[in-house]
């Protein structure tokens, strides 16, 4: 099968950022999507908001324009932020985000109208109508197929790196999993979601893509729903690693980070370095790893084996790219890398919440509102 890859020749970047409605008084999810959609200024009238429905209507995701930096991917989400805010407050709706809802009930969220989403819940049934969660994917330019094939599997070691700063899934359905992102695995529960394979080429790529459709696994792309996978009507590889992140600080920080990374990776393939990858298994389990203990995790950062504390290796990781964040005008937010790992992950700031108002689940989604609307991690009140 032949999977045309449109190359980005320059290392652009956009982000998409899920949001859940809460009702202001309880904290419960409302399902207003459509409601809220339809209420959005047109973008005829010069507003160019840029935000979608998702598979459950207690969710939108706003999508940013081709950007060139992550300031300007902020920006560009902040104003689409602030048009769904006008609406939602009129109706006395709050906006969250989190890689889970602390408290809600999966299985009574209604699900958006929809050939590919009514498929989807069709196929999976019990593990589809699980899927009460929300990610932050970054989109960042790549100039050909084999460069998006090549830089994933030399992003792979740093998939941990990625995950721990957007860790914010403990809770489910009331319960507290002992995860810090348990979203992680309930996400990789749908048969083309989780790991993506290791792939040496595009052309192997594209064979592992024909033999999808060829044996009804997929009917159109987008239905394979990899942490890392490239999109070739875009030119990107797509990066969705990440829990729902509570904050624009947030996401700005996980976006340069991303950002970084890519382009890093690229260049040194153009200098002819062999990137060093890891072994599947040990990428299998640094997911698993970091999922579970989320800032406390252990990982494995080589094929020799050796390992460190993931927040220790994150820092290191900001300092060493912090030049070429300088020249990609991200600096500021990948120094808010250091902000979350100080503040500690949302995860960690869920159960600090929960701990001092004696599990009151209802008091982490209003922290976890009070943290979207300051645009900021917040200490734990």
């Amino acid at each position: 099968m032949q999977l045309d890859f449109h190359g980005s020749p320059e290392p652009t970047l956009g982000v998409e950022w899920e949001l859940a409605f809460v009702d202001r008084a309880t904290g419960d999810l409302v399902p207003i999507a459509d409601e809220v959609l339809a209420a959005l200024p047109p973008p005829e009238e010069g507003h160019p908001a840029r935000v979608h429905k998702e598979l459950l209507l207690n969710t939108v995701e706003l999508v940013t324009g081709i950007c060139r930096t992550v300031p300007e991917a902020v920006a560009d989400l902040k104003q689409s932020l602030d048009l769904v805010r006008a609406v939602t407050d009129a109706r006395g709706v709050d906006l969250f985000s989190a890689g889970s809802h602390p408290f809600a009930d999966a299985t009574e969220q209604l699900v958006t109208e929809g050939e590919l989403y009514s498929t989807l819940i069709d196929r999976t049934q019990w593990w589809g109508r699980q899927m009460l969660i929300y990610g932050v994917h970054v989109h960042v330019g790549v100039p050909s197929g084999d460069r998006a094939i090549a830089v994933l599997n030399g992003l792979l070691p740093y998939y941990p790196h990625l995950q721990v700063l957007s860790a914010s899934s403990p809770y489910w359905g009331g319960v507290d999993t002992a995860y810090a992102s348990n979203r992680a695995l309930m996400f990789q529960q749908l048969p083309t979601a989780g790991l993506p394979f290791q792939f040496g080429s595009w052309a192997e790529f594209e064979s592992y893509v024909g033999d999808m459709f060829e044996t009804g696994v997929v009917d159109e792309y987008r239905e394979i729903r990899w942490d890392l996978r490239p999109s070739p009507s875009l030119g990107t590889l797509e990066v969705r690693v990440c829990d729902g992140l509570p904050t624009l600080l947030e996401v700005g920080a996980v976006a340069a980070l991303t950002h970084c990374l890519v382009v890093d990776l690229g260049r040194r393939l153009d200098d002819g370095e062999t990137l060093p990858v890891l072994p599947p298994w040990h990428v299998q389990e640094n997911k698993w790893r970091v999922a579970r203990y989320g800032t406390e995790a252990i990982v494995i950062l080589d094929s020799a084996n050796h390992e460190r504390l993931v927040t220790d290796d994150v820092r290191d990781l900001v300092e060493r790219l912090l030049p070429l964040a300088r020249e990609l005008g991200c600096e500021k937010q990948l120094l808010d890398v250091l902000v979350i790992l100080a503040a500690g992950s949302s995860a960690d700031r869920q159960r600090a919440v929960a701990a001092r108002h004696g599990g009151d689940l209802a008091a982490v989604v209003a922290s976890l509102v009070a943290e979207l609307d300051a645009g900021r991690p917040l200490p734990a009140i």
